[in-house]
């Protein structure tokens, strides 16, 4: 089995837990590195740029809202996209048999 085959077929809850502890992981572990530095590049833009236009008073989560939110759609599509690699994978075993 070679390794880009091997990181297809992740466990696709091993893709969500990376995802969740990192903005982009999820997508660089199932083999899709510029999407996943593009969410994190996005999650760290738009974090900085909420961060300097709310104000102090202003919680963490609300200063970094933008930043967070787009963190928060990344988590989906990385689980979603290594689901379904991973049901090819399966089913590209099971034929092969």
């Amino acid at each position: 089995m070679t390794t880009a085959i091997k990181a297809q077929s992740l466990n696709p809850y091993v893709v969500l837990a990376l995802a969740i502890l990192a903005p982009g992981a999820g997508h660089v572990a199932i083999g899709e590195p510029q999407r996943g530095l593009r969410f994190a590049f996005l999650t760290l833009l738009l974090a900085v740029v909420t961060w300097h236009f709310s104000t102090p008073e202003q919680s963490f989560v609300g200063r970094a809202a933008a930043g967070l939110f787009v963190w928060a759609l990344s988590i989906p599509d990385a689980y979603r996209l290594a689901r379904m690699k991973y049901e090819i994978s399966k089913t590209k075993t099971t034929e092969q048999r």
